[in-house]
């Protein structure tokens, strides 16, 4: 009994970190700042203290070299940051997610991943359903964050919530963000529509929340997620294919692969102005191709090692202050993963990375394509289970060419649960056991 119950504590601390780094905002208009700092140093002291009693096992054979030398480099960064103060807190919050994600990543078993994860976005997803219903419904108004006082004429950008619900949308959520509200529902898409299919949740309930979040998706009308859809559809596509194939007739899929890339990005190019107005967005990506403008000119300044590790933009120091405004809204980061890194840890830092997100996505591949090396027969069925690493990096890696949420919070833990666990021994025969179809 108290193992189970250890279990149960440990799955329960997962899902407060879970629904932390993905609604963090909520508690930052919830609770302000003081609030929200009380809850991360409340989940940094417990991912501490259940990493020291749990003692996981690891090695460093199977540990991922490239996330310990993105944290080197990020890190080392201090030393010619042209902005030392602003970097030894963004690093400090590097290392405090870092923790969170290895907390999760080496005590937790993919099934309980799995579970914790699914729990927080049925959390998020069903408390923003209800607090955009009380917005709409009786308050009857857009709402502002707590704590906080504007003055002047607000950015749309600095509501809470819209309430446009009954008008169809968008909507924010708890979140205060359509875009991080879409992309948290297209996780909940992958996750609930593998523990559907994985059968390990009862098929009532599992199509309900597929359904909740194909909803919530539609509601956001976020064009950044909509493209990260695009790319996971066509990336489980190539999944059930290669699985149809041995491992040595794959040829034609991986060229097929290449042809799909290649007629994307000219399709981009060629026809960019139609497909943006498709999804609602104007010609230079809502300010986006300006802001790429500048964080190019200003990383050519320092190409080979960057302005110094910052996470979140910090905006009261230069090269920051008024970097990226907009329409009143002074943005806090690129809106590209690549050039965030670029921008702050130079070219140095960026083959680092391209090195964690590419292996990373590497071997979910093979995990999603191949049977687990354990004397399964090769006539076995796949995992579904399997192809959940895959799904998940791939949505990130799609969501990075717009935002650079992949390296903070939410996009951090999850980039750094997926290189660790899809890097350790055993992680094709552990998914296998989640279920077969």
């Amino acid at each position: 009994m108290p193992a189970v119950q250890s279990r149960l504590t440990v799955r329960l601390f997962a899902t407060l970190v879970f629904f932390s780094v993905l609604a963090g905002q909520f508690w930052r208009n919830l609770l302000g700042w003081w609030g929200f700092g009380a809850i991360a140093v409340f989940i940094l002291v417990g991912s501490i203290g259940l990493l020291v009693s749990l003692k996981p096992e690891w090695t460093w054979r199977g540990f991922p070299k490239s996330l310990a030398a993105f944290m080197l480099v990020a890190t080392v960064s201090l030393a010619w940051s042209a902005y030392p103060g602003a970097s030894a807190i963004g690093i400090t919050l590097q290392w405090i997610t870092t923790i969170t994600a290895l907390f999760l990543a080496l005590c937790l078993t993919w099934a309980e991943l799995l579970r914790t994860l699914a729990v927080a976005l049925r959390w998020i997803l069903g408390l923003s359903i209800l607090f955009e219903v009380v917005v709409a419904v009786f308050i009857g108004h857009a709402v502002l964050p707590f704590w906080v006082e504007y003055t002047g004429k607000i950015p749309a950008a600095f509501y809470w919530s819209r309430g446009l619900l009954l008008e169809g949308g968008p909507i924010e959520g708890i979140v205060a963000s359509r875009n991080l509200l879409g992309f948290i529902a297209l996780l909940a898409l992958i996750v609930f529509a593998v523990q559907l299919f994985a059968g390990t949740v009862a098929r009532g309930r599992g199509i309900a929340w597929v359904t909740v979040a194909l909803i919530m998706l539609w509601l956001t009308r976020s064009a950044t997620v909509s493209v990260a859809l695009l790319a996971v559809t066509i990336a489980l596509l190539f999944t059930l294919w290669a699985r149809r194939l041995p491992p040595l007739g794959r040829r034609p899929l991986y060229l097929s692969a290449a042809a799909v890339l290649a007629a994307v990005v000219v399709g981009l190019v060629a026809f960019s102005p139609a497909l943006l107005s498709m999804l609602g967005k104007s010609e230079d990506l809502t300010g986006r191709f300006d802001i790429w403008g500048r964080v190019i000119d200003l990383a050519g300044e320092r190409p080979l090692v960057g302005w110094g590790w910052v996470s979140y933009w910090v905006p009261w120091v230069e090269p920051f202050d008024g970097l990226a405004v907009r329409k009143g809204v002074q943005y806090l980061q690129a809106h590209n993963a690549w050039l965030d890194v670029w921008l702050q840890l130079g070219i140095l830092g960026l083959i680092i990375f391209a090195a964690l997100t590419l292996s990373t996505l590497w071997r979910s591949w093979f995990l999603a394509v191949d049977r687990p090396r354990l004397g399964i027969a090769d006539t076995e069925t796949y995992a579904v289970s399997s192809i959940l690493p895959l799904l998940l990096t791939v949505a990130l890696l799609a969501q990075s060419l717009a935002e650079s949420r992949i390296l903070v919070e939410s996009g951090w833990v999850l980039l750094v649960i997926l290189a660790v666990r899809t890097k350790r021994p055993g992680a094709d025969a552990e998914l296998l056991g989640l279920g077969r179809r």
